[in-house]
């Protein structure tokens, strides 16, 4: 361009003074050309580009929003659990239709046939100026409407939250409301994140396994059928990070269409049980999973020196005006592995007095029994602490009553008893690797190690045999409490815990199955304590997802409990608590 203009000025010296003067100008004419001819060419491609995401419909035009407007949630592995999709809506602006109501009616009640002529005709005549024709379109049918030409008719995306594994893990992810809030669970917890319009570009990793969620709520959903129970809770806990592999609860929800609450203020209104969390939300007495907790305590301080150690259960344990009494009563003086592996609570209650109030209540607080769980989910329940700590209440918690805590707490409970003795907040999220939260020594490691003998003995030996899983190396304990209502404690109502680790000799993960008010059933042989009803799926869960979570069967390792395998005075019959 400068060369064709220097010569153009060069040339115009050498001609007549008119000629010269239009040359001269020359050079910005064509400059002014060439833009206009630049941008002719420009709007030619813009409305090519136009039509080109018309002609591809509403799923060309959802390439322009590359950022959704609520963030993703994902598993652990990456699998999708919460996500933000666009759907179409369909709205008519009446003062702006070109075409005839009546002949535009007929059409579009071909296209969307849900609706007849006569209401379609309605929402273009009458009633507000602006109408929907629909709210939830698919683009196939944006695409048909949009050929009938009517500048009056308008459509626009709208987000739309989908749980794409319908029910799954519903409870830990809850709904969000409306106006596009959680209501409950990681929605409403990470809500600022998920809305904010950098973090929600990147996917809130949870450190649920959907694999393992499925098998937990599977076994909970048929135990809960089996024995037409009134509720049921269970979650897989790693003992090394808190991170929470699965947590369900039943009954259970579809956070795509959550149930509406009748009356917020009735708890026994039937959608607000739904959308109630039985992990983090319900308190259970949890019966006789708390003799490992206090046997824990006892080893710790040195109340038990030895194993060897005999506390009399010859007969019911008369204190504050009750007796303490066993299910399956020995008679006789049991030894520590005795006492947990018949689940006697009249030794564990001697066991309680000589270690007092104080340092029961240090222990069940080093285990944060006296405040609401830690888990990154904001509805938590608060657990029921005795008001007074007299040597009844020291007595009855030890064995699980007189103190209620959520399943949740539970599991970190165990954790700790197995892990070393380091008790670490339970968490939702997934930690980086070699990432460790901070946490607090509640029992020494040589106590710890002690604890896994115990409980393994617990399943090949006592009440807990029914949650074995060959090559596995379960330990655990039985808890069946009667359950506490207004009018005191129901005799036909229990609820039935398992609390279980895997494998005992490196434990990696602690399974909590609780079964609120199960009625006996063939497949219990008529019973409903823990052993019946909770063990075995403890025992299903852990068959299903031990080498998903990386945990290889071997039936020739285990724990050594050779030292205390002698001490068992008699192999112990079908008792089960």
């Amino acid at each position: 361009m400068s060369v064709l203009v220097a010569r153009i000025q060069a040339s115009s010296r050498r001609l007549t003074p008119a000629r010269a003067d239009i040359l001269q100008v020359a050079p910005e004419r064509l400059v002014m050309l060439m833009l206009v001819i630049a941008a002719g060419v420009a709007l030619v491609l813009s409305r090519l580009i136009w039509l080109g995401l018309m002609a591809q419909g509403p799923e060309g035009r959802d390439a322009l929003a590359l950022v959704p407007l609520r963030g993703d949630i994902v598993d652990r592995n990456g699998a999708p659990l919460a996500r933000t999709i666009d759907i179409w809506a369909i709205q008519v602006a009446r003062h702006e239709l070109a075409n005839d109501p009546a002949d535009l009616a007929g059409k579009l009640a071909q296209i969307m046939p849900e609706h007849d002529r006569a209401w379609y005709y309605r929402q273009l005549t009458s009633g507000p100026r602006y109408n929907y024709l629909a709210q939830r379109a698919l683009p196939e049918t944006v695409n048909a409407v949009n050929a009938l030409g009517e500048p009056g008719i308008r459509f626009a995306r709208v987000p739309e939250r989908l749980y794409p594994q319908t029910v799954l893990a519903a409870h830990a992810l809850g709904p969000i409301d409306a106006s596009g809030h959680g209501v409950s669970g990681v929605e409403r917890a990470l809500d600022d994140q998920l809305t904010n319009p950098i973090a929600r570009a990147r996917p809130a990793m949870l450190s649920l396994d959907a694999r393992v969620q499925a098998a937990v709520e599977a076994e909970l959903g048929n135990a809960m059928t089996s024995f037409q129970a009134k509720g049921a809770a269970g979650l897989v806990l790693d003992v090394a990070t808190g991170e929470v592999v699965a947590m369900a609860s039943l009954p259970n929800f579809d956070p795509n269409r959550p149930p509406a609450i009748a009356n917020p203020k009735d708890p026994f209104d039937p959608a607000a049980l739904m959308l109630r969390n039985n992990v983090v939300q319900s308190v259970y007495e949890l019966g006789s999973t708390f003799k490992p907790i206090t046997m824990a305590a006892a080893i710790d301080s040195g109340v038990v020196g030895s194993m060897a150690r005999r506390f009399d259960a010859t007969e019911p344990l008369a204190i504050g005006g009750f007796k303490i009494k066993d299910d399956h009563p020995q008679r006789r003086y049991l030894n520590i592995p005795e006492t947990l592996v018949h689940s006697s609570n009249i030794a564990t209650a001697r066991i309680a007095d000589e270690l007092g109030a104080e340092r029961m209540q240090a222990m069940f607080r080093k285990l944060g029994f006296d405040t609401r769980p830690d888990i990154t989910l904001k509805e938590r329940g608060r657990p029921i602490w005795p008001v007074s700590w007299g040597r009844v209440a020291t007595m009855t918690t030890a064995y699980g009553h007189g103190i209620a805590i959520t399943p949740l707490q539970l599991a970190s409970a165990y954790a700790a008893l197995v892990n070393g003795g380091i008790w670490r907040p339970a968490t939702l999220l997934r930690l980086a690797p070699g990432q460790v939260p901070a946490g607090r020594r509640v029992i020494s490691p040589a106590t710890s190690a002690r604890m896994r003998q115990l409980l393994r003995l617990v399943v090949l030996k006592g009440t807990g045999k029914k949650a074995e899983a060959p090559g596995y190396r379960v330990g655990g304990k039985t808890g069946t409490a009667e359950v506490a209502t207004k009018a005191g404690y129901a005799k036909n109502r229990n609820v039935s815990t398992f609390a279980a680790a895997f494998p005992m000799d490196a434990p990696r993960y602690v399974v909590v199955v609780m079964i609120d008010s199960p009625i006996a059933s063939a497949a219990s042989a008529g019973q409903t304590t823990a052993g019946w009803t909770a063990a075995p799926v403890v025992s299903r869960v852990i068959m299903r997802t031990g080498s998903m979570l990386g945990v290889t069967p071997d039936r020739n390792r285990d724990v050594d409990v050779a030292e205390l395998m002698p001490l068992l005075w008699s192999a112990p019959g079908d008792a089960d608590e």
